[in-house]
């Protein structure tokens, strides 16, 4: 484990812990360029390399494809054929959600871990919920979590503070007393401003640098690591 220069006091008293979803509990990676180069092809598009998708994850579904189209983060892509193109990627992801998607190591033994410890475990990610809720179910993970929030359940999504703040109302909890663990700048930064502490990964999809330099109050390099930084409230 690695504290941020303003670390708070490790363990933290916990009343419920969220997880991210793709690179935190998943690596989605693999289903995710699938789908991505299946469209780009079927649209007599240039293929993209897994480093270019890994880049791109993080945002949902909507902005995978527009970067994909563009082979740019933040370039808007033509608008008929982005309407072209998100059923087509919608498609291919929906028939293959977790044929090459796995578990991470220690994902497991962590959940298992926080569960025999009594905290009750939430899952926020910006994927929609018809790839959420089956990606679950498929890689055995969904029988963990008490609160699903995909990407289209609430107005807004990652980085705003509103799936969070949802996730701390559910449990009856006060933020400070509920710790999310992700992989990118969009869950430190969601956490952050609903009040939550948050602890990253080092494995996961971060786009342009080390997840040491996103501002999370601690980092792991698993889900079993974590159980060590909480306690129960």
């Amino acid at each position: 484990m690695e504290a941020a220069a303003n670390s708070r006091n490790f363990p933290l008293p916990v009343r419920a812990i969220i997880f991210d979803l793709d690179g935190t509990l998943l690596d989605t990676l693999p289903d995710l360029a699938r789908a991505a180069n299946l469209m780009l092809a079927d649209l007599g598009l240039p293929a993209i390399d897994g480093l270019q998708v890994r880049a791109y994850i993080g945002d949902g579904a909507v902005r995978l494809v527009k970067r994909a189209l563009t082979n740019d983060r933040d370039r808007e892509p033509d608008t008929v054929l982005f309407d072209r193109a998100m059923p087509i990627f919608n498609r291919y992801y929906g028939e293959g959600v977790a044929r090459e998607t796995r578990v991470y190591p220690g994902v497991i033994k962590g959940l298992d871990a926080f569960r025999a410890r009594g905290f009750p475990l939430a899952c926020i990610t910006n994927k929609p919920a018809k790839f959420t809720l089956p990606l679950l179910a498929q890689t055995g993970l969904a029988e963990y979590f008490e609160l699903v929030v995909s990407g289209d359940f609430l107005p807004r999504k990652k980085p705003d503070p509103m799936p969070v703040t949802y996730a701390c109302g559910f449990f009856a909890a006060r933020p400070e007393h509920v710790v999310l663990i992700g992989d990118s700048g969009n869950d430190r930064e969601s956490a952050h401003a609903a009040g939550c502490p948050a602890l990253g990964v080092t494995y996961g999809y971060i786009p342009g640098g080390d997840v040491r330099s996103l501002g999370f109050d601690a980092i792991v390099d698993s889900i079993d690591d974590a159980v060590a930084l909480v306690r129960p409230f």
